[in-house]
């Protein structure tokens, strides 16, 4: 049984991209998180303790993002997916990262990540 803990349409302001006028003021980057995490304990407890505290990963990942001055998203994707993996037992995450309107108004473009086992 997998059980996924997900965080979704998050918004965080961020230095990104490669090109000079990027460099000059913040973007607005917008993610989707999926993490494998057992819930059963949780689900028995009912106690925080035994769950994987969204809030915590949600407060560590604004924090490193919005201070973060990568030049691709790949880069902070994949630094992202590490702090996870490292920091929060869960076995696997896919990671979403949309730059939308990189390439044009409306336009969602990105990358989508999946590391660990499911």
């Amino acid at each position: 049984m997998t059980d996924i803990i997900f965080l979704r349409n998050l918004h965080i302001d961020t230095l990104i991209g490669i090109f000079d006028w990027e460099r000059t003021a913040k973007q607005t980057l917008i993610f989707d998180i999926e993490m494998a995490f057992d819930c059963s304990r949780a689900g028995q407890s009912d106690a925080i303790e035994d769950a994987l505290d969204y809030k915590t990963v949600y407060d560590r990942l604004v924090a490193f993002v919005s201070q973060s001055e990568f030049f691709l998203i790949e880069k902070l994707a994949a630094q992202m997916i590490a702090i996870i993996q490292q920091e929060f037992p869960v076995s696997w995450v896919k990671l979403t990262v949309n730059k939308k309107g990189a390439v044009g108004a409306n336009i969602d473009v990105g990358v989508i990540m999946e590391r660990g086992i499911r």
